[in-house]
């Protein structure tokens, strides 16, 4: 991914340079459309998070700053944001909130935090409640997405995006995803928050130091550290590191009164770049138990606005498809 961010930086083509609104926004298109996976363009856009990314298309995205994700049903999602639960608190009072929140979430699991090692021939079992709202209408819809994801991509995945259920084929020679699904890309990655966070950044190979970290770089860190999180089986120590090195993100702020897809209220934590407005995740205000993401999406026609709230309910380790806990 960094040969590919280089060529963005890089390319040219005789246009005129982009402005640093418009260089934002592509910036963050780019790392939804990162998140996504390009080998099903007729399918909703999947759970896989692939990082491999055309250069022809990173180009695209840097001169006309947009790169929609088309669904099935004619719906897609373009990165812009809506409006998003108000922020009362001064800058340095958001500030400090999100920190204090997410080293709190980080002591809340501990040292003590253990998890199992898959193999590499089975799967991962997850369960989510999406509940998604229509701004302007009000109407609501939830969907219960059931994922069957293979540990190292050798095998086929079944996956379910707002309810479209997708097979996905193993991943190809030279075909990487974020978060790595195998066991032992994941137990690489540092639990020093500060070395994480530079890992990330540099996706499997050495970053530079969070002291050199331009403001585009702090955004791809929180961005892909927020990806992390999302799935369901990690190491022991390197979820309490993720909620830590987020913390370092400079102006990563606390917003309070979200609802999570469980109808619980928590306190969402967000980036201070204006182009991820309404991205956030979700904790307790009090024992801050992790409780869910926060994000929105527009729809392909550009007239329809939506919020989406997620939560795992249940996951396991498993021998073969379709089979639950």
């Amino acid at each position: 991914m960094s040969d590919e961010l280089e060529l963005l930086r890089d390319w040219d083509a005789d246009a005129a340079p982009l402005t640093d609104a418009a260089r934002a926004r592509a910036r963050h298109r780019l790392l939804n459309t990162m998140v996504r996976d390009g080998r099903h363009p007729q399918a909703a856009p999947s759970r896989r998070r692939a990082l491999r990314l055309a250069t022809a298309a990173v180009a695209a995205v840097a001169v006309t700053g947009t790169a929609v994700l088309i669904a099935e049903d004619g719906s897609g999602e373009t990165g812009r944001a809506g409006s998003a639960p108000a922020v009362t608190q001064t800058p340095r009072m958001a500030e400090a909130g999100a920190v204090t929140v997410l080293h709190g979430a980080a002591a809340r699991l501990g040292k003590g935090e253990t998890t199992q090692a898959p193999r590499d021939d089975q799967y991962i079992y997850s369960k989510r409640i999406i509940r998604e709202t229509e701004r302007g209408t009000g109407k609501v819809r939830t969907y219960v997405d059931t994922n069957w994801d293979s540990v190292d991509g050798s095998k086929r995945s079944l996956t379910m995006e707002l309810g479209h259920v997708i097979w996905e084929e193993p991943m190809q020679k030279g075909e990487s995803v974020w978060p790595p699904r195998e066991w032992s890309k994941l137990k690489k990655l540092p639990t020093d928050p500060e070395q994480l966070a530079s890992a990330v950044i540099g996706v499997g190979r050495p970053g530079k130091p969070t002291s050199e970290f331009t403001e585009d770089d702090w955004y791809m860190a929180y961005f892909l550290l927020g990806e992390l999180l999302k799935w369901p089986l990690l190491p022991q120590g390197l979820r309490p590191a993720a909620y830590e090195a987020l913390a370092l993100v400079p102006g990563v702020r606390r917003v309070d009164g979200v609802t999570d897809s469980a109808g619980r209220t928590g306190v969402g934590i967000a980036s201070a770049d204006p182009h991820a407005r309404g991205r956030y995740l979700i904790f307790d205000p009090k024992t801050y138990e992790f409780l869910g993401f926060r994000d929105e999406r527009t729809s392909k026609s550009g007239d329809k606005t939506y919020v989406q709230v997620s939560h795992v309910v249940d996951w396991a380790i498993v021998d073969r498809l379709r089979q639950r806990p």
